[in-house]
């Protein structure tokens, strides 16, 4: 046999499982589970449970969400005894975590929805912690990943729910391997490979994976001290293996020696929650006084402190003054409410630091700190580190460790001299304690290549869309860059392929520019433009004062424009005329928002400052204008372009150019670079410093021609399956449909990568774009057929299939996004008016999300809209509407079925809370009155369950912007 079956992969895993100490334990069903769990915790906890206690146990379990279960799970529980006294326990040993009870099992039935039964459990203490799924050789993890979210909505909340406990999912073909955090709403993109220290992957599940990952001391660790519960979210997250490497030889180094050390690890791989895991295992060591987390500019404090706090709620105070820094240093802090905080983690910025250990008026206070062991962590170190602040800070401390978290280390190559010398990550830090490159992140998938388009007059360039006629070389002087001709070109350009770089402005574009005077220059024809009607882009733009502005960027690093909020000079310090515009250009957000800003003082600016953050996240602002704010610390998954006419360099390069590659979904498949001066040198030199010289092929993407070659390839692949789009329905087998279905996936994914390139033109391709376009409607009538053809009992292997439908569908279709369509209409003229109807009917009966609502929305369309004046009574008239016919349907809902209004909306805000579909019993619970005879009761109870899930399904599902 040359193919593994499902089968015998599952038998050698859990025999694998039984030699790391797993005791094999036979479940069948629900109520096997619960006897063993029973047993179980008696025994971890080594009391016995009456069955009225342990039914108070499992009235414990039975309470929230999956993220609420997450932290009953780790907390300490207690229960009434029968006899009146109080009986404490644990679900887990989380501070020991290798002294628990382990058992695996393997077909456990689940009934709910429907029918499932899962591959291999690992119990722990008796419940489900990680779920194992398994597919046979040569099939797709992606049908692993999708079958468990099946299960998510089918049976995990099925009864007592015990497997929404699960912590860690593990899916595998036997020879790839992945593991991800019980979080819902994440996509495959959030699944990770595991590796050793040296980021090697271990894939193979019975030969690697499971002696590292699975032996039962390390995963009860990684369930106990690398899962973080991020409450602004309301998720779990797991740490991926270079993050938990890090950690551990911070901990390490903490624990056994008094030497610092750095973390490299590249921009966009999650250093906010390394670092986060780190201070807060190192703070709970009892031999650490304080940990110190440092970052270098007010903006990302706030950042910072905010999504530490999202990490563990409360968890640390900003320091808003110098001041309260020194107070919390102490211990004599106090919080806006008054309460008395001594937490040993502290955020700060690196100004506070300095003047909390320079100035006379706090020495007395913080002269007793000077020998406490403090543990300083550093947040991109080398932008803050090299300077007097790192001399002070070893100077005035005694007993002190520091670390320094960076993405692109300063190397002798890299080094900028001043009154120190040339100082490298490695004279301030020592040791480099673990690396993670970026081609290490490429080749994970947790960030994508470049893909870098070089515009302008290069000789080998002819009839290209990129051979523009603009000066691209640095050496020309200061007026060829910045001659007017050239500008408007550049603008014209941008407009032009905006689009196309965006996907139909699906994602943002951030465009970076030399200094402040070339920036009003480019703000002021993209405004002139939208006035001509050229264009009807959002742009907005954001600068401050920085210190040698024209200082050509010599050595790479992006000049420190001064923190919007820590010195008055960040506004003070720019020209008058730069100043007058930046107001002008805060106005005309204003105005594009309806917000009120302005420079006037530093806190609205910091607001500004904010708000735009906001913004470029929601998708709102086009492009946004930069000279060096944003370019350094942002992060922005929706962000896709940068457009560049700066001339970047070393670490400045990599660090704009790692805005845009952020991993969001199948259609975001590279960041964009466009590019208006020759990059190309430095690129090469940034890359090779920072990785390798073989890296740039890994790193930057293949020209246009290439990927062209590649679709035509596809294309011939998909005829040797499917000749012509009327065999797509002549196809006889499940195995041939799923053959036609990734055949032409394939060719969607290239066409994706395609259509970002500026050359991008159907008369190259093989296929037409007709063709193309019949293509994609018999691949849909699949998908379709698919959906509505799964029966309670019928298991297709097309089921799990992933048709990645984001490379097809240019928006979020929503009824939000209908209202933007309705606007629409409302302000065309009459002539106009049949057609973007149609539009927004046929969206409504080809879109699944939109169904249900059809009815409803074509109503307003015909009766509500006529009478609406202004465009912008749409949405509150639409909004009016639709709160008054949600409360008709649920009136008439509750009336014909004679149920209790107030329980059947607790119980829907429940089921929309605890992401728990109702069960039949509790329906039949909401019937006024007599409730029907047992015979009645399935019909009756299914019934209504069907209409609740109607009415949700159509009034408040698919509702959200």
């Amino acid at each position: 046999m040359s193919k593994q079956s499902e089968q015998i992969l599952e038998e050698q895993l859990l025999v694998q499982l039984q030699k790391l100490g797993y005791q094999y334990v036979s479940i069948a069903n629900e109520k096997n589970l619960l006897t063993n769990l029973k047993t179980q915790l008696e025994k971890h906890n080594n009391i016995t449970f009456s069955n009225s206690e342990f039914e108070k146990v499992l009235n414990l379990l039975n309470k929230g969400s999956v993220f609420e279960k997450g932290k009953t799970l780790r907390q300490k529980q207690y229960i009434i005894k029968d006899n009146g006294d109080n009986l404490y326990f644990e679900f887990l040993n989380i501070e020991h975590w290798c002294q628990n009870e382990y058992q695996v099992t393997n077909q456990v039935s689940q009934e709910g929805t429907y029918k499932n039964r899962y591959d291999v459990t690992i119990l722990i203490n008796g419940l489900p912690l990680v779920q194992i799924e398994l597919k046979r050789r040569g099939l797709e993890l992606k049908e692993a990943f999708n079958q468990v979210n099946r299960y998510q909505r089918h049976s995990f909340g099925a009864n007592s729910a015990l497997y929404q406990y699960v912590q860690i999912f593990i899916i595998s073909n036997g020879v790839n391997t992945k593991y991800y955090a019980n979080n819902k709403g994440q996509s495959f993109k959030q699944t990770f490979y595991w590796t050793d220290v040296e980021n090697k992957r271990l894939t193979n599940i019975l030969n690697g994976f499971t002696d590292a990952f699975l032996e039962p001391c390390h995963v009860s660790k990684m369930i106990c001290k690398y899962i973080v519960l991020n409450e602004a979210y309301k998720i779990p997250m797991v740490l991926r293996p270079y993050q938990f490497y890090a950690v551990e030889a911070l901990i390490e180094r903490v624990k056994n020696s008094t030497k610092n050390g750095y973390i490299w690890h590249t921009t966009g791989s999650g250093k906010t929650l390394t670092s986060f895991k780190a201070s807060q295992i190192l703070m709970n060591l009892p031999q650490v006084h304080k940990v110190v987390f440092v970052v270098d500019r007010k903006d990302l404090d706030y950042q910072t402190t905010k999504e530490f706090n999202s990490f563990s709620d409360g968890c640390i105070d900003g320091t808003d003054n110098t001041s309260n820094l020194v107070k919390q240093f102490t211990g004599a802090y106090v919080d806006k409410k008054g309460q008395a905080k001594n937490s040993k983690l502290i955020v700060t910025t690196i100004q506070k630091l300095n003047t909390a250990i320079s100035k006379l008026k706090y020495e007395s206070k913080m002269a007793d700190l000077k020998d406490k062991r403090i543990i300083f962590i550093f947040d991109e170190c080398h932008r803050s580190q090299f300077g007097d602040t790192h001399k002070r800070v070893k100077e005035f401390f005694n007993n002190i460790q520091m670390f320094g978290f960076t993405g692109t280390p300063i190397f002798a190559d890299n080094a900028a001299k001043n009154e120190h010398g040339k100082r490298t990550t490695k004279d301030l830090f020592e040791d480099c304690l673990h690396k993670y490159v970026i081609t290490d992140a490429i080749k994970d998938e947790n960030v994508l290549k470049f893909s870098i388009e070089y515009v302008g007059r290069y000789k080998h360039k002819d009839g290209r869309e990129t051979s523009i006629d603009i000066e691209v070389e640095d050496i020309d002087t200061k007026e060829l860059m910045e001659d007017e001709t050239r500008l408007e070109k550049i603008t014209d350009y941008i407009i032009a392929h905006h689009n196309r770089k965006t996907h139909s402005r699906e994602f943002t574009a951030m465009f970076c520019i030399n200094n402040v005077q070339t920036l009003i220059k480019y703000y002021d024809l993209f405004k002139r433009k939208r006035i001509e009607n050229k264009h009807n882009l959002n742009i907005a733009t954001i600068f401050s004062y920085a210190a040698n502005e024209d200082d050509a960027d010599a050595n790479g690093f992006l000049p420190e424009e001064l923190s919007v909020i820590e010195d008055p000079k960040a506004l003070y310090g720019l020209q008058a005329h730069s100043r007058e515009k930046l107001d002008e250009y805060i106005e005309d957000y204003n105005k594009l928002f309806d917000v009120k800003y302005s420079t006037k003082d530093s806190e609205s600016f910091y607001n500004y400052y904010n708000d735009i953050s906001k913004k470029v996240k929601e998708r709102k602002i086009d492009i946004l204008l930069v000279v060096n704010m944003f370019l350094t610390g942002f992060d922005s998954p929706t962000l896709n372009t940068l457009y560049a006419d700066k001339s970047l360099k070393y670490h400045g390069l990599i660090q704009a150019y790692s805005r845009t590659n952020r991993i969001l979904n199948e259609q975001k498949s590279q960041g964009n670079i466009v590019t208006f001066r020759n990059l190309k040198n430095r690129t090469d030199e940034a890359i090779t410093l920072f990785s390798n010289k073989a890296a740039i092929e890994v790193i930057v993407m293949k020209p246009y021609e290439d990927y062209a070659a590649k679709f035509d390839e596809a294309f011939e692949n998909l005829l040797q399956i499917t000749p012509t789009t009327d065999s797509v329905n002549d196809l006889e087998t499940e195995d041939d449909e799923l053959a036609f279905i990734k055949a032409f996936r394939d060719l969607m994914r290239i066409k994706n990568i395609l259509t970002a390139f500026s050359d991008f033109k159907w008369e190259g391709l093989k296929m037409t774009e007709q063709l193309f376009e019949d293509y994609k409607s018999k691949y849909l009538d699949l998908y379709d057929k698919v959906k509505n053809e799964h029966q309670k009992e019928k298991v297709s292997i097309l089921e799990d299939v992933d048709f990645e439908l984001e490379l097809i569908h240019r928006d979020e279709i929503n009824v939000a996004y209908i209202i933007q369509l309705l606007i629409k209409l409302k302000s065309q003229t009459q002539k106009d008016t049949t057609k973007a109807e149609q539009e927004i009917f046929n969206l409504l009966s080809t879109e699944t999300t939109l169904r249900s609502k059809r009815e409803l929305i074509e109503k307003f369309i015909q009766e509500n809209l006529p009478i609406i004046a202004d465009t912008d009574e749409v949405a509150p008239a639409f909004d009016k509407y639709w709160n008054e016919e949600q409360q008709k349907a649920f009136s008439t809902l509750v009336t014909e079925e004679n149920l209790s209004p107030e329980k059947t909306e607790k119980l829907i805000e429940d089921y929309l809370f605890a992401e728990r579909k109702p069960l039949r019993d509790e329906v039949l619970e909401l019937v006024k009155g007599d409730k029907p005879s047992v015979l009645e009761r399935k019909k009756i109870g299914d019934r209504i369950l069907k209409r609740i899930m109607d009415f949700v399904e159509t009034f408040i599902n698919g509702m959200a912007g």
